[in-house]
C-alpha cells in the first residue's frame, strides 16, 4: 500500500465519521424533539432547530478535515486546491448562518449580549 492509498483510506474513514455524526446526531435531535413534544414542552421546535444546527456544524467540521487531508496528501493539484477553497468558503458561510441560528446573534456580537464566552 502506498502513502497516497493509505491516506485515501484515512479520508474515507473521516468522511464516514462525518456522515455518521450527521446521521446519528440528526436521529438524536428528532428523538429529543419527539420526547419534548410528548412532555408538552413549549420550545420543542426551537430546540430541534438548535440541535440540528449544532449537529450540522459538527458534521461540517469533520468533513472539512477530510477535504483538507485529501487536498494536501492525496490529490495535489491546482484544481483540487480551488475546489477546496470554494468548499471551505461555502461551509464558512453556512457555519456562520447556523451559528446565528443557534446563538441568535453573530459571533462577533456576543460581547454585547454580556456573554462570558468572549474570546
Amino acid at each position: 500500500m502506498t502513502y497516497r492509498e493509505f491516506f485515501s483510506h484515512i479520508v474515507d474513514v473521516v468522511e464516514a465519521l462525518g456522515a455518521t455524526v450527521l446521521l446519528l446526531g440528526g436521529i438524536g435531535a428528532f428523538v429529543r424533539f419527539v420526547r419534548n413534544l410528548l412532555t408538552h414542552r413549549v420550545d420543542s421546535y426551537r430546540d430541534l432547530r438548535k440541535d440540528l444546527s449544532r449537529v450540522i456544524l459538527l458534521g461540517l467540521e469533520v468533513l472539512i478535515i477530510a477535504d483538507i487531508i485529501r487536498t494536501i496528501v492525496v490529490d495535489q493539484s491546482v484544481e483540487s486546491v480551488a475546489v477546496l477553497g470554494i468548499i471551505v468558503l461555502i461551509r464558512i458561510l453556512l457555519s456562520f448562518s447556523l451559528e446565528v441560528e443557534v446563538e441568535g446573534m453573530w459571533p462577533w456580537n456576543r460581547w454585547r449580549a454580556g456573554g462570558d464566552d468572549v474570546r
